[in-house]
């Protein structure tokens, strides 16, 4: 049979990351490339307990629910927002099965073929992907450490009408930058002015290093959903575990059900189960305290990396260290091609993701991501060694 597949697989890439991940599983390869939290972290014995919890509630537990999601784990998010300054009820609030269905989901209710979407330079592919599957139209916005740069937003806005501004301004995927707060609030001032929808993606907001330091959400900075011009949605996957596949969304009423709208078509309802045991979790498990432990971990996993790259003494290496967040970005030395780098270091026993994905126009091809969380310090030394080896003969053979 000959397959006539939708026009919207038309210069869509799968994700690198997922492909890399497929040629991990099950090897030796030592990967840097998921954005994967450390399995020995992961809260089974509390876990265990909720779903224990869950289970002893009834057969009424493996019901179908509602499309918005579970109302307790709902209101218990609300409390956990407005403790952050983020004002938000139920009704303004959606959970979906990861951030990631979120993004999907208000792209397909909000953004139109040929719709301008402003992104920073770099930015999360799978968002990327999400919009090159819809046929937005995706510029990206000149950025450093401290965000997107105003001016720079301003000109784009102007010259291209953008239906929508996608931004991870917390721990960004993949750099690891933290917005200022003159960004932050420039970033809504010129949005709002102009008309233009912002969603902010904030999965790794609590994993924040320096806990005396202030990353206000660009939503909080909005003062509430209703009449806002930010959606913002995050996730449980960084904080308590990825199988989980809980996230949520949140902004105003509107939106909130129109996502509800499409949500019906693409799933029903996320798994209820896996948000009734969450919702027990908040309830009897302190989830902060399992946060500041991950982040005093991951803070160490990160410093110890850095220290690897220092001792690699590659001319022209650059890298910030992140203040919050999973990743490293480095940048390599101009003649350094990540994507054929790869294909050596594979053979080496070693992965990372080259950066070139994460742009969404004229990709920087001598970059890459490197994720510190997932492996240990033993793993993380045989893995450099591994990357040093293939550096060595990629040099060689240019």
């Amino acid at each position: 049979m000959k397959y006539r597949f939708s026009k919207s697989l038309e210069g869509f890439s799968s994700s690198a990351v997922r492909e890399i991940l497929k040629l991990t599983q099950g090897s030796s390869i030592i990967s840097f490339a998921g954005g994967l939290p450390a399995e020995e972290f992961f809260p089974l014995d509390a876990v265990s307990e909720a779903f224990t919890r869950v289970i002893g509630g009834g057969k009424s537990a493996l019901q179908y629910g509602l499309t918005e999601g579970y109302k307790p784990l709902r209101e218990s998010l609300c409390k956990r927002m407005a403790a952050k300054n983020m004002l938000v009820t139920p009704d303004e609030m959606l959970l979906t099965t990861g951030s990631q269905q979120a993004i999907d989901l208000l792209t397909r209710v909000y953004i139109d073929e040929g719709d301008v979407i402003l992104v920073e330079r770099p930015t999360y592919l799978a968002a990327i992907q999400v919009y090159q599957a819809k046929g937005a139209k995706i510029v990206s916005v000149d950025s450093d450490n401290d965000g997107m740069i105003l001016e720079d937003l301003a000109a784009k806005i102007a010259q291209y009408n953008p239906k929508m501004v996608y931004v991870i301004p917390t721990f960004s995927n993949p750099a690891g930058r933290a917005w200022s707060l003159e960004r932050r609030q420039g970033l809504l001032d010129i949005c709002r002015g102009a008309d233009v929808l912002i969603l902010e993606d904030d999965p790794y907001g609590e994993i924040q290093f320096d806990e005396s330091e202030s990353y206000p959400t660009v939503y909080s900075l909005g003062g509430k959903a209703e009449g806002g011009n930010v959606v913002y949605t995050s996730t449980f996957s960084k904080t308590v575990a990825p199988a989980f596949r809980t996230g949520w969304i949140m902004g105003d009423e509107s939106i909130i059900r129109q996502v509800a709208r499409f949500k019906q078509s693409a799933d029903l309802h996320s798994s209820t189960i896996d948000q009734q045991t969450l919702y027990h979790l908040l309830e009897h498990f302190d989830l902060d305290a399992h946060i500041s432990l991950i982040r005093e971990q991951y803070l160490d996993r990160m410093k110890f990396m850095s220290g690897l790259l220092t001792e690699l003494n590659w001319p022209g290496l650059k890298w910030e260290e992140p203040k919050g967040g999973m990743f490293i970005w480095v940048e390599l030395p101009e003649q350094i091609n990540a994507a054929d780098l790869l294909k050596i270091a594979v053979k080496e026993g070693v992965a990372f993701v080259p950066g070139a994905t994460f742009y969404a126009e004229n990709p920087q091809y001598n970059t890459m991501r490197l994720n510190y969380t997932h492996t240990d310090k033993e793993t993380t030394v045989l893995g450099m060694k591994k990357l040093a080896k293939a550096m060595e003969s990629y040099l060689q053979n240019a």
